[in-house]
């Protein structure tokens, strides 16, 4: 459905864009094109947009500007749904809205840590090898990635080292293959009550590959149990 184009609605948009500041209006322009160009996506940039309307009414101008600092896109949109008032806004309509925004946030967490991510083409570069060969190894399980939706698969940063893939990791990956990507990349990523509170990738990187894959099976006799 195409945006109304009567002359009042022109008049309104006209007279909201000469006190709008430049930043919002380029992207509120942008967003419009897109929608105007694939016109399937109406409803949806509706619900969206209706969304973030109602998020910024309920939250005040000093919980918006701390969401500022977000270094993406995902980002400010997690932290300004914890905000305090956005979050009571939330919690109001669904009861479930904080224990769906702590999953976001621990996964969002496990993305960044460690050198955040890479695509399949930034690893095939590090490796030197095709990014079909990067796939290949992530089919067999000698290297980790999270599926992304559209984005695609994502390949945490520390797996690889300076000659190639961090040692161990291959078995310990073999050790969880009954578990999802997302349970292994917290696994590896989380502190570890068999490894004495350390993170298994802090411990296969001092070279305690054994020590490792023993709490993987562990971990993947308990979490099967």
């Amino acid at each position: 459905m195409a945006l109304p184009t009567s002359a009042p609605v022109i008049d309104r948009l006209a007279d909201i864009a000469t006190t709008t500041p430049a930043d919002t209006l380029e992207a509120t322009s942008e967003l419009w094109r897109v929608v105007s160009q694939q016109q399937g996506k109406d409803d949806a940039v509706a619900r969206i947009l209706g969304a973030v309307t109602n998020l910024t009414k309920a939250t005040s101008s000093k919980q918006l500007n701390l969401v500022l600092g977000a270094t993406s896109d995902y980002a400010v949109l997690l932290r300004l749904l914890d905000q305090p008032e956005a979050l009571a806004y939330l919690t109001e309509r669904d009861p479930l809205a904080p224990a769906r925004l702590r999953g976001m946030q621990v996964r969002e967490r496990l993305l960044a840590a460690d050198g955040g991510t890479l695509t399949a083409g930034e690893s095939s570069e590090i490796l030197g090898v095709s990014r079909q060969a990067i796939d290949n190894r992530r089919k067999r399980g000698s290297l980790l990635a999270v599926q992304l939706g559209r984005r695609g698969y994502r390949y945490p940063a520390w797996q690889f080292v300076a000659d190639g893939v961090l040692p161990g990791l291959k078995e310990v990956l073999a050790a969880l293959a009954d578990l999802s990507p997302w349970i292994q990349l917290a696994f590896l990523l989380n502190d570890n009550a068999w490894l004495d509170g350390r993170r298994p990738v802090d411990v296969l990187r001092a070279g305690e590959v054994s020590a490792v894959v023993d709490s993987a099976r562990q971990y993947g006799e308990q979490s099967a149990a």
